[in-house]
């Protein structure tokens, strides 16, 4: 009996010495380092693991001070927040014990490579080259599908399947990129959307630190980078804060319900998001805006939670002191809510000042457009602290004003002078971004008769890469691509012929591009490189004139030296009166960069049908 006593207790004592030697399983950590000497001393670190949150925690480093542990209704999660006020980099230990259970997970303090102060945000200086990374090339094949991704396959001929496409194919095209002249790439989202359907677009986020494997990794990411940089070119990546993917473990298994809206139950947004600024818009109709769902699988994130604003903060902040990127696109911006994304833009830019930020601001008016940027006396006393917003009605004019005859007083070239008449409602019309066309509008060529309307392209380019503002074009409108938003999103947003093996086309190359592709490519490489580098455009002031004889002229100077734009909006020669251009020129003749001509300019000009002129004085 003795002796089976003696068992037991062995056993018994085996059994805790083994329970003892188990650790709590850490499944994330997040960000998963960080560096010393950031400005904002305080970092949040997310741990997620099997009921981690009984768990007493500990830190052993140097100088680390936790300040905080918090725990949240899902017994799955652990946020620490500590103080690195005075912690040089190093890698300290998070101690976790749970009864006779322990863990010791190390944790990487970085030093950092570059100072904030570094970082170059893009400015009306460059040209912006928006690409869907699934749709411009396929670099490496091997990655096409990956194992246990919930979408696994690709399919070139369905819209809105995945097709392949990856940071390989940006990479292998960066010096076709740099040669066109842009200055710099803005990529759809790259971070991981593990969804069972539509992920080729990323508007649904998974990871918020994780390159989606499809793409690449996260290195790759960083490479693409360090390349882009070496040609030239700054990188602007694209983020959303507003909503995730519902197959993000942060709503699968959910810290508490009021991490996400409505308490994490499905309420659709109405879109309506001038209620925001709406003086008269009614509590429901604001909320409603804000807090409702843009669908039953993109869960609205809920940026009053601080632990939430902290999370989403923070991985921005990473993105740039990891990969170095020049930009953040912040999708939807106003479906946010104000007072956070008014933090987020101050903090990211207090911590790189030279940094530049642009959201998604699609409204129809300049005045509604004009209240979501840094400084703007409409929004005052508040301020949204974000330095570049999207002027989408300047987009849709644009779109009208090439296929009509002007006049003095209404149609065509009439809109955008009379647009532009109004620019005293931005704080900064230089900050603008300008486009024709993205990846969530109809192409600006929407189909085949209007992409051999060559006359319409150039003007509208000429205007797009002349007036103020931020120019950003869509890939593959330099050779004129097409894409009908009648026709589904998909249709925007095809595959850039020669970004694959075997593609009967290859427009990457000159051999590649015919007809009125190879004139529209060589149009756009000309005006770009000429802007490229050119104060004038970059940084100079716009004055510009009232429509006369169909004609819209405007003066853009800087430092002494500026640029006449001269643009008929009508199907008929025209005799342009110069008298009231006198003091935009100085001179009694100017060379016409399109051209190369020498233009005489006495009492009047006589312009071609469409015909552009861009005089050059120094």
């Amino acid at each position: 009996m003795k002796k089976l006593w003696l068992t037991l207790l062995a056993a018994f004592a085996f059994l805790g010495f083994c329970h003892a030697a188990q650790s709590v399983e850490i499944k994330r950590v997040a960000p998963n380092f960080w560096w010393a000497d950031m400005k904002n001393p305080e970092l949040q670190i997310m741990l997620y693991g099997d009921n981690i949150a009984s768990s007493s925690v500990s830190i052993s480093g140097k100088n680390i001070i936790l300040k905080e542990t918090v725990r949240q209704d899902n017994p799955n999660y652990l946020f620490l927040y500590v103080d690195l006020s005075d912690a040089p980099a190093q890698t300290f230990d998070i101690n976790l014990t749970q009864g006779k259970k322990s863990t010791t997970i190390p944790y990487e303090l970085k030093q950092r490579t570059r100072k904030g102060e570094d970082v170059k945000g893009f400015t009306s200086e460059d040209v912006l080259y928006l690409i869907m990374p699934d749709r411009f090339a396929n670099g490496n094949p091997e990655n096409d599908i990956v194992e246990g991704m919930k979408e696994n396959k690709v399919d070139r001929n369905d819209p809105f399947a995945r097709h392949g496409g990856d940071l390989a194919g940006i990479a292998n095209h960066l010096d076709y990129i740099a040669d066109l002249g842009v200055t710099a790439i803005w990529l759809n989202p790259t971070q991981e959307n593990d969804m069972p359907s539509g992920s080729y677009h990323g508007y649904a986020i998974t990871d918020y630190y994780q390159i989606d494997r499809r793409f690449g990794t996260n290195e790759e990411f960083k490479t693409l980078v360090d390349q882009a940089h070496s040609k030239g070119l700054k990188v602007v990546m694209d983020m959303i804060f507003n909503h995730c993917g519902s197959e993000n473990y942060l709503f699968r298994d959910k810290p508490s319900k009021e991490w996400f809206n409505f308490h994490s139950e499905y309420v659709q947004t109405s879109f309506k998001t001038a209620s925001v600024m709406d003086v008269h818009a009614s509590q429901y109709e604001k909320k409603i805006a804000t807090d409702g769902w843009f669908t039953q699988v993109m869960p609205d994130l809920n940026q009053r939670n601080r632990h939430v604003a902290r999370y989403l903060i923070q991985s921005s902040i990473w993105w740039i002191e990891y990969a170095g990127i020049n930009g953040i696109r912040q999708d939807t911006h106003p479906y946010a809510d104000y007072d956070f994304m008014s933090q987020w833009c101050k903090e990211v830019l207090d911590e790189y000042p030279y940094f530049n930020i642009v959201g998604e601001t699609w409204l129809n008016s300049n005045v509604l457009v004009s209240y979501w940027q840094k400084d703007s006396k409409l929004a005052a006393p508040k301020n949204s602290n974000l330095p570049t917003v999207m002027d989408f009605p300047l987009q849709g004019l644009m779109n009208q004003a090439f296929d009509e005859e002007t006049t003095e007083w209404a149609g065509g070239l009439y809109k955008l002078y009379d647009y532009q008449t109004q620019d005293l409602v931005y704080a900064n019309p230089m900050s603008l971004l300008t486009f024709f066309d993205n990846h969530d509008t109809a192409r600006f060529t929407t189909d085949d008769e209007k992409a051999q309307n060559i006359n319409r392209y150039k003007q509208a380019l000429a205007f797009l890469l002349t007036t103020r503002g931020i120019p950003q074009i869509y890939y593959g409108t330099e050779i004129l691509m097409t894409g009908d938003k009648a026709k589904g999103d998909g249709d925007l947003r095809k595959d850039f012929p020669g970004g694959w093996t075997g593609d009967a086309t290859d427009s990457f190359t000159p051999e590649g591009r015919k007809g009125l592709q190879k004139e529209a490519f060589d149009f756009t490489r000309k005006l770009l490189n000429w802007r490229k580098g050119n104060d004038v455009l970059g940084k100079g002031s716009l004055k510009h004139y009232s429509i006369q004889s169909g004609t819209y002229v405007y003066e853009r100077k800087y430092d002494g030296r500026s640029v006449v734009v001269m643009m008929n909006g009508t199907g008929q020669a025209q005799t342009l009166n110069l008298t009231p251009y006198r003091e935009i020129l100085p001179q009694a003749e100017a060379k016409d960069f399109l051209s190369g001509r020498t233009v005489t300019l006495g009492e009047t000009l006589e312009l071609q049908p469409r015909e552009i002129l861009l005089l050059e004085f120094n």
